[in-house]
């Protein structure tokens, strides 16, 4: 708790940066913007500009919700057609075909040019430092970044790179990357045009021609981070926001309208009840978010008829209390007209926001542009080649997104905000929702409700779930009497994802931020 302005990253030197930003008077958006460029020294496999980016940002003066969509569309010349002619039946997962157009930095640009305080140079002078002095690696990395040894190998530059002498780096080992040093530099005098128009994308393009890419200049030229409006739910008096789609939040929103047909105060927390109805919930919500959420700007995503309470009172209707169901299926809607990071920071103003940002995959596509020191996400993945699925690769066509920022407000009576995010892959909307459950149904604060066991289900069918070892013994043996099937993990597992948060009560001026303990990080205040 403090009085000042929080940044809480899942790394302490970029948490530190963004706290050092606030202290200087830097806006929320400028302290972000230094934990993210930070982030993608210290976790080069989840992060980086070459990936993309979403954010929600809370202006406290006009006391009004902002949303940014920063991801990147597929290049204009890849084409299902033109996989098909290859012999490619299903989209590439790593490499040049599953590269598309990196989003963070025209989102940070869009954001700092309507919020920031300081000049950008300022802002990445801690990240520009700690690459070029380098930072030790903690255990947690070291096995993610081992984890990636072979697809690194597949690039020559990813080589060179993140696998000094050969081997992924030990634990304690001090990492440089001057490469990103460089290229940080390079975007702090020149802004987004370095990366969309200047040297970085000249670099992105001729390595796109070396790979045998279809990515272009005109692709990173004509492309721009995007303003949007955020959806909202209520829950129990609080209301709710995710990002419109292409990204998943929609799913946790519909996910909240299900579970308030139930007592799940009554049931009591991580109860067998409890977790039953919201494993149920997730199948039913996710079963739409396959169906419906694509880019909205190449099909008509129905968010309207999706979050509509009639609609979840008839779903909610679906679920057994006494079986799992292996099998949902998406719902007929009323008619209406993996690897990532996650950072919120509030400042003493009250200005708050709520970033997520990935590469997709462990180091995305395994591709790293000459002398960049980034690679390139592989996001394109999420498409599929069925022409028939409105989530079918397109040009220039935005694919289904899983990184998703959160944001809440509480009830009548009250003035509490609430940032929050919890990252990995599939687990993102389900963890919201029981973050959310767990604040509101539970009345846990920040940092319990992101310690709290969870559970999580990836997959879209069968009646598998994820199951963090903390959930009691009796509790797991009533849920494998309905039918799920229970993949036991560790107590604190990051299976099912780590998160951060911040909270604000605007009627005492007090700020909170919380670290969740399955990650690396921590909720620093500015100093005072």
């Amino acid at each position: 708790m403090s009085v000042g302005g929080i940044a809480a990253s899942e790394h302490p030197l970029a948490s530190q940066a963004g706290a050092t930003v606030l202290a200087r008077g830097g806006h929320a958006v400028d302290a972000a913007i230094a934990v993210n460029a930070v982030m993608s020294v210290v976790a080069p496999m989840a992060n980086g500009i070459g990936g993309d980016l979403f954010a929600i940002v809370y202006d406290a003066a006009a006391k009004q919700l902002h949303g940014i969509n920063g991801s990147g569309y597929s290049p204009a010349g890849l084409t299902i057609e033109g996989l098909r002619a290859r012999g490619i039946t299903s989209m590439p997962q790593s490499g040049i075909d599953s590269v598309t157009i990196p989003g963070a930095v025209a989102a940070w640009s869009k954001v700092h040019e309507r919020f920031g305080r300081k000049p950008l140079g300022d802002l990445l002078s801690s990240a520009i430092h700690i690459a070029e002095e380098g930072f030790p690696l903690p255990e947690l990395t070291v096995a993610e970044w081992t984890s990636s040894e072979a697809h690194l190998h597949t690039n020559q530059e990813a080589t060179r790179i993140y696998l000094p002498s050969g081997l992924p780096p030990h634990v304690g080992q001090v990492f440089r990357n001057p490469d990103l040093a460089a290229t940080y530099r390079m975007l702090a005098a020149e802004g987004r045009d370095a990366v969309y128009r200047g040297d970085i994308a000249r670099r992105i393009v001729r390595c796109s021609e070396q790979q045998g890419g279809a990515l272009t200049a005109a692709d990173l030229a004509a492309y721009d981070a995007e303003w949007v409006t955020p959806l909202s739910t209520t829950y129990r008096g609080w209301t709710v926001y995710e990002l419109p789609p292409n990204g998943q939040g929609i799913a946790a929103l519909m996910m909240l309208n299900l579970l308030e047909h139930s007592p799940m105060a009554s049931y009591g927390h991580n109860s067998v009840e409890a977790l039953h109805t919201i494993i149920e919930a997730k199948k039913l919500a996710y079963a739409d978010l396959g169906r419906h959420v694509t880019d909205p700007a190449f099909h008509d995503v129905p968010h309207v008829a999706m979050l509509s309470k009639a609609y979840a009172a008839q779903r909610a209707m679906e679920i057994d209390p006494s079986r799992a169901n292996p099998e949902v299926f998406p719902g007929t809607l009323p008619t209406h007209g993996n690897d990532t990071t996650y950072l919120s920071v509030v400042d003493g103003e009250g200005n708050i926001v709520s970033l997520i940002q990935s590469n997709f995959a462990n180091f995305g596509s395994g591709v790293v542009p000459e002398g960049a020191g980034f690679v390139l996400q592989n996001r394109g993945g999420m498409f599929t080649l069925d022409p028939a699925h409105p989530n079918a690769l397109a040009p220039r066509k935005r694919p289904l997104h899983t990184i998703i920022p959160g944001f809440m407000s509480g009830p009548a009576g009250t003035d509490v905000k609430v940032a929050f995010g919890i990252m990995g892959g599939w687990n993102q909307a389900q963890a919201h929702a029981q973050f959310i459950s767990n604040v509101v149904d539970h009345g846990m604060n920040i940092q319990a409700a992101l310690e709290a066991a969870r559970v999580s289900k990836i997959s879209f069918t069968g009646c598998d779930v994820i199951v963090e070892s903390r959930v009691p013994e009796s509790v797991r043996m009533g849920l494998a009497a309905k039918g799920h099937e229970i993949d036991l993990q560790g107590a604190f597992s990051s299976m099912v994802g780590g998160g951060q948060s911040v909270m604000r009560d605007y009627a005492t001026g007090v700020n909170c931020g919380a670290s969740d303990p399955r990650k690396d990080g921590a909720a620093i205040p500015e100093p005072m």
